[in-house]
């Protein structure tokens, strides 16, 4: 697609901040195909490839589901189903195993995911601490303690390692017992199996006073399986979904207006066409119409710009906005699920949801691992008792073949890469959250930027202090004082900074949508709106405020925003690599082209609203480009998580900063062109990983088939294996 027609897109998607709220819910309504029809079922128990593989199967099958899509990080699926309920759906899913509940949005927490790291933390804790002391007996059979002496370390290391299996292994035992108990072979099947050999083995040598036992094997093996999967919760656990960021930002409650006077009533009760009354300082709860009152709106949640919108009688508002000074009056045109911030909500949901090619070949893998590693393990088991009639020598055999398959070296390949990187990007102040984040970001060929609060730091400045004569300047200060506009704020600072004390001003008093008035030294003294004041607006690049001391010209006041720390070499590097650059905004025309000319970005479209920047990015996606979008508003959301991979500053709303896959935690924007720098080195450390483990596979385990490794030798084996991928990870600091 040509830059003509991604302009296009843009324009024909976007709307003007101040007078084109409504018309957002009708355009994702129509990006979502009308009604949302969607069931959430919530899984706590998934946790791999197969899981989403089996999920999805089962449901997509039933009868009247159209579609169906697992979020293994936020544990839960979503199933297109229109006319079923979460209770025709649940006995589905456990019919194969697994526990489903229908998700209760307002109950959802990080608390639960908390407890799973801190659960598998202390069994990783457990599970080390046995295998050292199990490690210091062995040390002494090795060194050739005999009978009596050999059997009590034998029965010592048992008493050790037994128990320690049972409880630090309990998570692959529970995975694998729900399994089998569906006729299913998860990758916990194989592991748990090898772990229960391991251990029954050591049993029975200890018994019958054998040379080896492998208690150190089943526990090693048992302590770097944990590792590789807290590793993995890692990278999955601080990624919250910004779809519930979004649901927080919706109002419980409203009050509708009846004959009987303002009534509180649950959001979901409203109706096109009901009147609700929208207190100072409320957020909207709903789509709809100012049928009376006048106010400001703070629009920068849907829109990014931080100047608060005149509102009057007329002005479509949505819902998720927030009314600043005055009391108003609107007529509902969509509530609920139907208003624009829910919908834009089931678009950040759809988006994260959205699978990857690394997925279906992770699927894939999975559905051979299993039957694999079993049949190998039941072949070699049953050439061995064929050829000697020996069943002692062939399960060892089999248990050694189980260890020395077990997937740590392939489970830490990409956590212990993405866990090194991590480590070095947040040294330079940035926060992976996604495990997939750094392969994708490898791929960018197209960086996009949102203006207010990433490019610039959103915080109006005043830039035209020697305009204020000193003897305006408490008069201007007492005026900014009383008044909560960032741009009164603003002076109000500049004015402090120089050194300007309040006048006593009398009858201060704030006009909802124009600015604040008060009386000083009998005349009349304004500060607030051109129109208001009666002064020509000007140069329309720069935001502007306007003193009026009751007499004389108003004087024009000048604010602009200051960019971010880095933000020029940022932009300088990403053209220097060769990189496309395009500036989304949805401030005006001039204030967009203003910032584009400062950076250098030759590519810029202003006026765009949420959908539109979602759109833009679809659009470049469709010329097969891979975009990184940086933004940090409501506004941003959508096309976060639409596009490839996204970056949000710290600075940003916590829904922007959710559906984004980086964090940028500090003031400067530089560290963005480096991260793809050092994500194009993990993904060359993540293949070498995999080498290393396929490399490993292809030697070790004709040894254990062959019968020259022992249990004892293939956890050694294994060791190594994991041993090697992280070291090569750790290359990376």
């Amino acid at each position: 697609m040509s830059d003509a027609s991604l302009q296009d897109h843009a324009v024909r998607l976007s709307a003007c901040p101040a007078c084109d709220a409504a018309p957002l819910a009708r355009r994702i309504a129509d990006a979502r195909g009308g009604a949302v029809e969607d069931v959430i079922l919530s899984l706590p128990t998934i946790h791999c490839a197969t899981c989403i593989t089996d999920v999805e199967r089962v449901l997509t099958r039933h009868p009247g589901v159209r579609a169906a899509r697992v979020n293994l990080t936020l544990r839960r699926v979503t199933v297109d189903a229109p006319g079923l309920e979460a209770q025709d759906l649940i006995p589905v899913v456990e019919s194969i195993g697994y526990e489903a509940h229908e998700l209760d949005p307002a109950a959802l927490s990080a608390s639960a995911a908390d407890r799973q790291g801190r659960d598998i933390l202390m069994r990783i804790g457990v599970s080390g601490f046995a295998m050292m002391n199990i490690m210091i007996l062995s040390v002494a059979v090795w060194s050739g303690a005999e009978a009596a002496t050999r059997d009590l370390f034998h029965w010592i290391s048992g008493a050790i390692a037994l128990p320690t299996v049972a409880f630090a292994g309990q998570p692959f035992f529970a995975s694998a017992w729900r399994a089998l108990r569906h006729g299913r072979l998860g990758m916990d099947v194989p592991i748990s199996l090898a772990l229960v050999l391991a251990s029954a083995i050591s049993v029975y040598e200890t018994v019958h006073s054998g040379h080896h036992a492998y208690f150190d094997a089943a526990v090693m093996l048992c302590f770097f399986l944990l590792i590789g999967r807290y590793l993995d919760y890692r990278t999955r656990a601080v990624a919250r979904s910004a779809a519930e960021e979004l649901t927080a930002l919706e109002v419980p409650r409203a009050f509708r207006v009846t004959e009987a006077g303002d009534e509180a009533v649950p959001v979901a009760d409203l109706r096109p066409g009901d009147l609700v009354r929208i207190r100072p300082g409320a957020r909207v709860p709903a789509d709809g119409e100012i049928a009376e009152g006048s106010s400001e709106i703070d629009r920068s949640l849907l829109t990014g710009e931080s100047i608060p919108v005149p509102a009057a009688p007329g002005l479509a508002l949505s819902a998720g906005e927030v009314n600043l000074t005055g009391p108003l009056l609107m007529r509902v045109t969509a509530a609920g699920r139907d208003s624009s911030l829910a919908r834009l909500t089931a678009l950040v949901a759809a988006a994260e949801s959205a699978r990857g090619h690394y997925t279906g070949l992770a699927d894939r893998a999975s559905r051979l691992y299993s039957p694999l590693v079993h049949l190998l393990a039941f072949c070699s088991f049953l050439g061995w008792y064929l050829a000697t009639r020996d069943p002692r020598l062939a399960v060892n055999v089999a248990a050694a073949v189980l260890i020395i398959t077990c997937p740590c070296a392939l489970g830490l390949a990409v956590p212990a890469v993405v866990t090194a990187a991590s480590g070095r990007l947040f040294r330079r102040g940035m926060l992976i959250k996604d495990g997939t984040a750094l392969e994708r970001l490898a791929e960018v060929d197209t960086v996009v930027f949102d203006k207010t609060g990433t490019l610039t730091m959103g915080v109006p400045q005043l830039v035209s202090l020697a305009a204020v004569p000193a003897e305006a300047r408490p008069v201007a200060l007492a005026l900014a004082q009383g008044s909560g506009h960032p741009l009164s704020q603003a002076l109000a600072q500049a004015l402090v900074e120089a050194g300007a004390r309040p006048a006593p001003l009398e009858d201060l008093r704030e006009v909802p949508g124009y600015g604040i008035a008060g009386r000083w030294q009998g005349r009349e003294v304004r500060l607030g709106r051109a129109d208001w004041l009666g002064a020509e607006h000007g140069d329309a690049r720069l935001s502007a405020s306007w003193l009026s001391l009751g007499q004389g010209g108003p004087i024009r006041l000048e604010f602009s925003d200051r960019l971010r720390p880095g933000a020029e070499a940022c932009v300088a590097r990403l053209l220097s690599r060769r990189r496309r650059v395009l500036l989304l905004s949805g401030d005006a025309a001039p204030v967009v082209e203003d910032l584009a000319t400062r950076l250098g970005i030759a590519e810029w479209h202003a006026g765009v609203a949420p959908l539109g920047k979602a759109e833009a990015i679809r659009a470049l996606r469709a010329e097969g480009r891979h975009v990184l979008m940086v933004g940090d508003g409501l506004n941003d959301t959508a096309a976060l998580a639409e596009a490839h991979v996204s970056i949000s500053p710290a600075s940003a709303l916590d829904a922007a900063r959710t559906a984004s896959d980086i964090v940028l935690m500090g003031s400067d924007l530089a560290p963005v062109a480096e991260a793809l720098e050092v994500a194009r080195r993990s993904r060359s450390r993540i293949k070498e990983n995999f080498a290393i483990s396929l490399g490993y596979n292809v030697v070790a385990v004709p040894f254990a088939i062959a019968g020259l490794a022992t249990p004892l030798m293939a956890a050694l084996a294994m060791s190594l294996s994991s041993i090697s991928v992280t070291l090569n990870a750790l290359r990376l600091r």
